[in-house]
């Protein structure tokens, strides 16, 4: 089996939408990339937790076969955030952010985890990134998540790792301000010369975009009725594309390979969302991601 390790936050989430509320919810960029790619292969997961983490969301976690012993857990409070969505969900306010344990995070990866085959950097700092790849004894195939601030005041150290990186994720707004263009298709052929092999702008309800040297591929967001909680949508895209992945022979992965991976990221990321935190991450069957991806297939493919 192919291993995954993620690095990346674990939270405490209280989000306020349009269908509801839900407080202390377990969130966290690690956590959601791991409940997600459980679905494909073994995850490891390398983050900081406070003494006040529930023991039921350890139970949970460990469960779904996720591995815990890069998890950290430090006196003191977990990360916490809090949310308020707007009506079309596609904005949100912040409410509070309060880093708590997080705040000195330093990713220590244990030696069972150092030669894992695929590496996913979640948003965390990018000196913190750079300090996971060195830590590899290997060449993973790595993946990046980054987000507007670390743009904002930690430029350069952004652009060293993205140029080590294979595949970066990265949604519509911050590529256009990392790139310094209004123009997508601009930013994303600067960011290819940059160094990543492969580029997936995510969009939101608009889907994704998966770009590769000179070619294109628009995948649309999987129609849902009613989104209850967008949060954690990209990582769970992220966490159903590298867990596709590891499904496939890493030495031989095509253009193709990757494309399939982006319909199962998106369906992934339709499941996230109508339910808040990770609840429906963890009630989905094997049999319900088929039916999305053959569903999703259908709706793309021009007989």
């Amino acid at each position: 089996m192919t291993q995954i390790v993620v690095v990346g936050s674990i939270a405490l989430d209280s989000v306020e939408t349009p269908l509801g509320r839900r407080d202390n919810a377990l969130g966290g960029s690690s956590t959601y990339f791991s409940l997600s790619s459980s679905h494909y292969t073994k995850t490891c997961l390398v983050g900081v937790a406070g003494t006040d983490f529930p023991k039921s969301a350890l139970d949970l976690l460990q469960k779904y076969g996720i591995d815990l012993e890069g998890l950290e857990i430090k006196d003191g409070k977990t990360f916490r955030w809090g949310g308020r969505y707007k009506s079309n969900m596609n904005k949100r306010d912040t409410l509070y952010t309060e880093l708590n344990v997080f705040e000195n995070f330093q990713p220590s990866l244990p030696p069972a985890y150092r030669k894992s085959p695929i590496l996913f950097l979640g948003n965390i700092h990018p000196e913190l990134q750079l300090q996971v790849l060195h830590q590899m004894e290997n060449h993973p195939l790595t993946a990046l998540d980054t987000m507007n601030l670390w743009i904002d005041i930690s430029r350069d150290s952004l652009l060293d790792v993205i140029s080590k990186v294979d595949i970066l994720f990265i949604n519509e707004d911050e590529i256009r301000q990392l790139n310094g263009t209004s123009s997508i298709l601009t930013a994303a052929k600067k960011t290819l010369q940059s160094g990543p092999q492969f580029l997936i702008v995510k969009r939101g309800e608009n889907g994704a975009m998966l770009f590769h040297k000179d070619k294109l591929f628009i995948m649309p967001a999987y129609p849902i009725e009613n989104v209850v909680d967008p949060t954690g949508a990209g990582d769970s895209f992220a966490g159903g594309f590298m867990g596709y992945l590891s499904t496939r022979n890493l030495k031989e992965l095509s253009l193709k390979d990757y494309k399939n991976a982006m319909v199962h990221g998106t369906v992934m990321a339709s499941f996230l969302v109508e339910t808040f935190s990770t609840d429906r991450l963890v009630s989905v069957t094997r049999e319900s991601i088929q039916h999305r991806v053959q569903n999703l297939l259908e709706m793309i493919c021009v007989d």
